[in-house]
């Protein structure tokens, strides 16, 4: 069976999807796999058929919904239930503490998601965002950062220093979700889920080299090290209502949504 799966972003942070692509290409099916590029819309490509899997957010949805986008995809499985992202220091500091942030210069993610949360993380730390000089791209005293990542000193978690929400999920078509295919990737992400929750992280290495040629397996292996210790992967596969409502949160505290957007619209 040919199932096409696409990731907005590629890193260990998502190693149940990639795990799930392993066990479907050993048991024999034929899984494509890609990263979304510049210009494309994720929405767009499962509408048109392009690609039948999509590793996204539930809030990814929000913003074309108030446009008035439609059809939008479903999200039908959790994939982290906290924040992947790191403060990285240009200089080793065991005292941080984020109201160092203040004054200083910070070289932020811009995507949507990502920075919401940070700003979210800040305030919710007791930092005034305002006072933070935040970097498009250059060098700065601190880098915000999804692992696996170059050298760096990591100083702080974004995912532990905030609530743990509804932040990364996989979606597909309402029609896909009838067919075969859907039925056949969900057992198998069901069991990755697992599997990358319990298992050692040297296996999870060994199944995920293959995706990270360019990643030494130290690299990787921190990594997918620091995600397990997280927590990110924990709880079942279902999108749980009280972390899609904290993502709510985040985005609404930010000024990122016009108004909330209720779980059955976006989740099934």
């Amino acid at each position: 069976m040919r199932i096409r799966v696409m990731a907005s972003r590629h890193s260990a942070f998502y190693s149940p999807l990639l795990s799930a692509i392993h066990i479907l290409r050993n048991e024999g099916h034929d899984v494509p796999y890609s990263v979304l590029g510049a210009g494309q819309r994720s929405y767009a490509l499962l509408r048109d058929g392009t690609i039948d899997i999509m590793q996204s957010a539930v809030s990814s949805n929000w913003n074309e919904r108030e446009m008035g986008v439609e059809p939008l995809p479903v999200h039908f499985a959790q994939i982290n239930r906290r924040d992947g992202f790191f403060l990285v220091a240009s200089e080793p500091d065991a005292n941080f503490e984020w109201k160092k942030l203040e004054g200083r210069t910070l070289l932020a993610d811009q995507g949507t998601q990502p920075l919401a949360m940070l700003k979210y993380a800040v305030k919710h730390n007791g930092v005034d965002w305002t006072k933070i000089k935040v970097l498009r791209k250059g060098s700065a005293d601190y880098a915000h950062l999804q692992a696996p990542f170059p050298e760096g000193e990591i100083v702080a978690s974004v995912g532990a220093s905030m609530p743990q929400v509804a932040f990364s999920s996989l979606c597909c078509s309402r029609e896909y979700q009838k067919g075969e295919g859907y039925r056949v990737f969900l057992q198998a992400y069901s069991r990755a889920r697992d599997w990358v929750r319990s298992a050692g992280v040297a296996e999870i290495v060994a199944a995920e080299t293959p995706f990270f040629p360019d990643v030494s397996s130290e690299r990787l292996h921190d990594a997918i090290q620091r995600y397990q210790a997280l927590g990110c992967w924990e709880g079942g596969i279902e999108i749980p209502r009280d972390l899609y409502e904290q993502a709510l949160n985040v985005f609404q505290a930010v000024g990122g949504i016009a108004w909330r957007h209720r779980y059955e619209e976006v989740v099934g």
